[in-house]
């Protein structure tokens, strides 16, 4: 055993949960908060898991749109660990831009490469350390969340998280030589820029037509038998509040197929909105929210 997975429902890990949601699908349900919560919760507590870490995202680009809706989540599935016996603790981030640069398959793998080689800093690194810190505490591998940091960062340093990816990779039949060998990834064919056609200010994204965007591109699936397409997607040039000036470049677009970059850059401008100023409002952390069991 190496001590890590990544693994979501099977017919041996709470087969139930496939119907309730093909349920939840047909009846329109599917945004219901006790029905989320239930579904989410059953494979974290199937798997055996003593220590429940989760993130709950809010925003545009977010399952739930509200900070109110995507609280009353994290509360949920928080009591339920809580009355399962179980540490949990829910953060509750943002998703009114993308947490990382990268929006398609291996652009965000690479990506997540980078940062374990010490080699890219960013939202994406930020949250990912405060909920691994998290883990390291509840699970008592840290006595406190500075010192749960600074080992974190020492795994980055000493190059045991790649390590430990590379060992994921293999153990879940995958080829680990493509984390030191990009060029191993599919590789898209087209690279286009997508361009502000104003001088401005960044002042907000519409995550979630984004992900559309990235979807028509191929990166996601319309229908449940399209195939995806893991070379193509979307690499974000600029963040919300920074200052942009006509014809710069707002986002590089990666595909396979001409039409679909026409689809996609109609997408992309719905999603951009550029003003003369940016009034923020916008955290990366809105909240911790944590159970009785948790100490």
């Amino acid at each position: 055993a190496i001590g890590v997975a990544v693994m979501g429902q099977t017919m041996s890990l709470c087969p139930a949960d496939k119907k309730m949601y093909a349920l939840r699908d047909v009846t329109a349900t599917v945004d219901n908060i006790p029905l989320i919560a239930s579904s989410i919760m059953s494979k974290k507590l199937a798997s055996g898991a003593d220590v429940i870490v989760l993130d709950v995202k809010t925003g545009s680009g977010a399952f739930m749109k509200t900070l109110a809706d995507a609280t009353r989540l994290a509360e949920t599935m928080v009591s339920i660990g809580e009355l399962a016996g179980k540490k949990t603790v829910a953060m509750v981030t943002d998703m009114n831009q993308p947490l990382g640069r990268a929006i398609g398959n291996a652009m965000e793998v690479q990506e997540a490469v980078e940062i374990l080689r010490g080699e890219r800093e960013g939202d994406l690194k930020t949250v990912a350390l405060e909920l691994a810190s998290h883990l390291l505490v509840l699970g008592k591998k840290a006595d406190s969340k500075t010192e749960a940091m600074t080992m974190l960062q020492k795994a980055i340093d000493d190059g045991s998280g790649i390590k430990k990816l590379k060992e994921l990779i293999v153990a879940q039949g995958g080829d680990a030589c493509a984390v030191d060998d990009f060029s191993l990834f599919d590789q898209p064919k087209i690279a286009e820029d997508y361009v502000s056609d104003k001088d401005g200010v960044l002042a907000e994204i519409d995550t979630e037509k984004l992900g559309m965007a990235s979807s028509v591109l191929g990166a996601g699936r319309a229908k449940k038998e399209d195939a995806i397409d893991y070379a193509v997607g979307l690499w974000v040039e600029k963040r919300l509040g920074e200052r942009v000036k006509k014809g710069e470049t707002l986002f590089r677009i990666y595909a396979n197929d001409p039409k679909k970059i026409v689809d996609a850059r109609v997408l992309l401008e719905q999603a951009v909105t550029i003003k003369e100023s940016y009034d923020g409002g916008h955290k990366l952390v809105y909240a911790e929210i944590k159970s009785g069991k948790e100490a």
